[in-house]
């Protein structure tokens, strides 16, 4: 199977469906909504399953926080690892190990040696697979359609798992009712072999990495470091958490409302969850048709305001033909919610650390529905189901405020392709990548009525150096000659600085030049690189109490 972005004939029109043109998309996309469907089978037989085994809420709820608490623990690495390591292998690992582990469970259901611990202990097992395969599951879409599709993409890949969400929990359901959730288990592992005969036959071809290779603990910093000083992808986060949060109540706690308050069957519980996956594919056609008249900012209000009737009327209503109706709106807003989210965040940064900062991301999805569904499943227990779904529901509302200091960008129009513009420093020997700390320093001429400006368009520049692997980064004037103006920032190693060079992106460069048009010398700014001396320490500067201890 050859790797393709380019299909025959003219380029297709950038639609909803553009990205099925592109062979290898369609392929993995086919075999993911398959895998899809087996996982949520998967979802609705355990739970199913845990909540006729004991009668806690707290263990139902439980139930979620075993699939998502891997991913809390396991993104970070997940994604350094995706972005350090061939994705093609990496994906055949973690498919492999859940289809064990899916054929375990049901091997173990069928012959009668399960428990509800046991169910929570291989729900978790999957739940590390999953954590591990999904920032490359996300990351990869990248690689298989150009930039111009790849929003339709990610929306495709949310119409597959909600397809599956549609069509999984009433086979699940169906298959408990008449055999086994044991039978479920099984039919999930097969569907992950699925998966990774897709994978094995991708001809993926290699990244070709640009300066010296990462090493895994610094990967790991760039990621976070990338995060911390990118304002946008920290707004998009602290959104995620806040609507993943109250989420929760509803993925937690909708088969205890089925089975507890409206006492009915696994069937309706299944039926419950296809018609909130029927909902999220009609929501993705809907975007495609009418997506371009709301922001980023309207979709998610008008998602989380949804996701609040949601949570009012799992506690007050006890028609079930209404809630079906309910949860069909749920899927449209979950859908519009979630696709806005991960647009925003895989559009926004570069392809060099486009895993990592997934990987955090999911962090903070799978987070907030960890500790929200532990938090809404301790009220329920406690107090009612019904005060834990009311709570819950004044959370999102309260959340829409959260839209003033946190609004969302459209990402779509960035070029974030490397501007490669940095020449090469001067050097007389031969320097190790591991040598350092090293100082650069960018030497301006700017007339005193420019400060002011060059001031703010330095202090953007700063972040970006600090963004892209700078320890520490400003601006310094010379008190004998006040329009000399030096900028640094310090890198911990060479390396480090080499690899910078091919971080800076051409949407950057708009961001130097805005400094570099206040320079006023008769030549370009000087560019001066300096390595730590040989020998020297390099470190900060003695306190006075050591100064006296090192003179006795």
């Amino acid at each position: 199977m050859a790797e393709t972005l380019s299909p025959p004939g003219p380029a297709p029109k950038v639609t909803l469906w553009a990205p099925f043109a592109y062979s290898i998309f369609r392929a993995i996309w086919i075999a993911g909504m398959v895998s899809n469907v087996g996982t949520w089978m998967q979802n609705v037989a355990g739970v199913w399953l845990v909540t006729t085994l004991t009668t806690s809420a707290l263990l139902v709820a439980l139930m979620q926080t075993a699939t998502s608490l891997p991913a809390f623990l396991l993104s970070m690495p997940a994604g350094a690892m995706a972005d350090l390591i061939d994705r093609r292998k990496l994906l055949l690992l973690t498919q492999g190990f859940m289809a064990v582990v899916a054929t375990g469970l049901g091997v173990l259901t069928l012959v009668g040696g399960i428990s509800a611990l046991g169910v929570l202990g291989f729900t978790f097992l999957l739940g590390m697979g999953a954590a591990l395969n999904a920032p490359i599951w996300q990351s990869v879409a990248t690689e298989l359609v150009p930039r111009p599709a790849l929003p339709s993409a990610i929306t495709l890949n949310g119409v597959s798992n909600n397809i599956a969400r549609a069509i999984g929990p009433a086979i699940g359901g169906a298959i408990i009712a008449y055999y086994s959730a044991g039978w479920v288990f099984l039919l999930n592992g097969i569907s992950f072999l699925g998966t990774w005969a897709v994978v094995y036959l991708w001809k993926r071809k290699p990244t070709v990495t640009n300066g010296p290779a990462e090493n895994f603990i610094g990967a790991l910093r760039a990621g976070l470091r990338y995060v911390q000083y990118s304002p946008s992808i920290y707004g998009v986060l602290v959104r995620t958490f806040a609507f993943s949060f109250g989420a929760a109540a509803m993925w937690g706690l909708v088969s205890v409302v089925v089975a507890r308050k409206l006492h009915l069957s696994s069937g309706h519980y299944g039926v419950m969850l296809s018609w909130l996956g029927a909902g999220a594919v009609t929501g993705a056609v809907l975007m495609g048709r009418a997506g371009s008249r709301l922001n980023l900012n309207q979709r998610v209000l008008l998602g989380v305001l949804a996701f609040c009737g949601t949570n009012l009327a799992l506690a007050l209503v006890n028609q079930i033909y209404l809630l079906y109706a309910v949860m069909f709106a749920s899927g449209i807003a979950w859908l519009m919610v979630m696709t806005s989210f991960s647009t925003t965040v895989q559009l926004s940064v570069p392809k060099w650390v486009q895993a990592r900062v997934i990987s955090v991301y999911m962090l903070v999805f799978q987070a907030g529905l960890s500790v929200g569904s532990l938090v809404w499943g301790e009220l329920a227990d406690h107090i009612s189901l019904q005060t834990s779904l009311l709570v819950a529901a004044g959370w999102m509302l309260a959340s829409t405020l959260l839209a003033l200091p946190f609004p969302m960008r459209s990402a779509e129009g960035l070029d974030l392709a490397p501007a490669e513009h940095w020449p090469d420093p001067a050097i007389e020997n031969e320097i190790d990548p591991d040598d350092g700390p090293v100082l650069v320093m960018i030497e301006y001429h700017v007339e005193p009525a420019d400060w002011p400006a060059f001031q703010a368009a330095a202090e953007q520049l700063k972040r970006l150096r600090l963004r892209d692997g700078a320890l520490r980064a400003g601006v310094f004037s010379d008190v004998a000659h006040p329009t000399l103006i030096n900028e640094f920032f310090y890198v911990a190693t060479w390396g480090e600085h080499q690899r910078q060079h091919h971080r800076f992106t051409r949407e950057d460069k708009i961001v130097e030049a805005q400094v570099r048009q206040y320079h006023s010398g008769p030549t370009g700014p000087r560019v001066t690189h300096f390595l730590a001396f040989p020998n020297t320490s390099n470190v900060e500067l003695a306190t006075p109490m050591q100064t006296l201890e090192s003179q006795r």
